[in-house]
């Protein structure tokens, strides 16, 4: 599913534990790590969606998690232009996500990355909350610092602020990456 302007509609999700730190993964057979991710089928909600990706990519249960915060509509990345397939049908220019924030209130044994035949992921650790912005593929730095920076507030009232200090988009930013990572932050959500 691709909306008219190129994008697939997507979840992401941020794992917290009550420290204030962040499940970060590698992707299979690649050198890039992420936070869980996925495409939306047409008939889901995000959350349904979320709570799909959140057992495949994870093994988690809704049992496993508590739901803490979600942005408050689609933040888009574009891909690198190496990354379009031209010759699709549709073409997929990036993607619009709706981010959630879910404190992990299962047990370490309870993550599994195994459980499909095609895993997203086969490894994982858990990371400072704002280390995944510096961290991820570069054309998702400003998505990532979008979704974690309207999902801070958040996570301090769980983890308190001295486990998630502020942070300056502008000083680990470049302007123009600070201007991609707030484009489409108060876009209203819409099923496109």
């Amino acid at each position: 599913m691709i909306d008219p302007d190129g994008y697939r509609p997507n979840v992401g999700i941020v794992l917290m534990r009550p420290d204030g730190r962040v499940f970060w993964a590698r992707r299979v057979r690649r050198d890039g790590w992420q936070f869980p991710q996925g495409g939306m089928n047409t008939d889901e909600t995000p959350l349904e969606a979320m709570y799909r990706e959140l057992r495949e990519e994870t093994g988690l249960q809704p049992e496993h998690v508590a739901v803490l915060g979600v942005t408050p509509g689609w933040l888009r990345y574009r891909l690198p232009q190496r990354a379009i397939r031209r010759n699709d049908r549709i073409v997929c220019i990036g993607q619009k996500q709706v981010w959630f924030l879910l404190q992990f209130a299962g047990e370490e044994s309870d993550l599994r990355l195994d459980l499909t035949d095609k895993p997203e992921f086969d490894q994982w650790r858990w990371v400072d909350f704002w280390y995944p912005m510096d961290h991820v593929v570069a054309f998702k730095r400003g998505v990532y610092a979008s979704a974690l920076r309207h999902l801070a507030p958040f996570a301090r009232q769980i983890a308190g602020a001295g486990a998630i200090p502020p942070m300056a988009v502008e000083r680990r930013l470049g302007r123009g990456a600070r201007r991609g990572a707030l484009a489409g932050a108060g876009r209203k959500l819409t099923r496109d």
